[in-house]
């Protein structure tokens, strides 16, 4: 079992920049392949980006390449989601999900954990 938490979200303006950064617990997370999912009001959950166990490789949605970053400290126990210019497009509820190496795909189905979420909103 794995129990994560994310922690970073807020409210800022089209442009700035978070840090998002989720925690995890209950077993070493260097098993398990990461991602971010996002949801906004009204739309179904979406893939956003996702690394490998090792944080060689990694994976974006075309929306956010370019502009967000994952990486991973497997010693902390910790994925990071750095977004930089966001747009009043970026405001959801972002999740941390993970799953066994073998189980990666880029839709929500493929994860077994999540976290709780934290609300972004970006302003225009």
């Amino acid at each position: 079992q794995v129990q994560l938490v994310e922690s970073g979200g807020g409210l800022v303006q089209t442009g700035d920049s978070l840090r998002l950064s989720c925690g995890a617990s209950g077993r070493t997370l260097n098993r398990y392949a990461m991602a971010w999912f996002r949801q906004a009001p009204g739309k179904e959950r979406e893939f956003v980006a996702g690394v490998s166990w090792s944080g060689g490789s990694t994976d974006y949605a075309n929306s956010v390449k370019g502009r967000f970053t994952i990486d991973r400290d497997n010693a902390k126990s910790t994925v990071y989601l750095q977004m930089n210019s966001l747009t009043p497009e970026d405001t959801a509820v972002y999740y941390c999900a993970a799953t066994p190496v073998s189980s990666y795909g880029i839709v929500p189905r493929r994860f077994l954990y999540w976290g709780q979420g934290t609300q972004v909103t970006v302003s225009s």
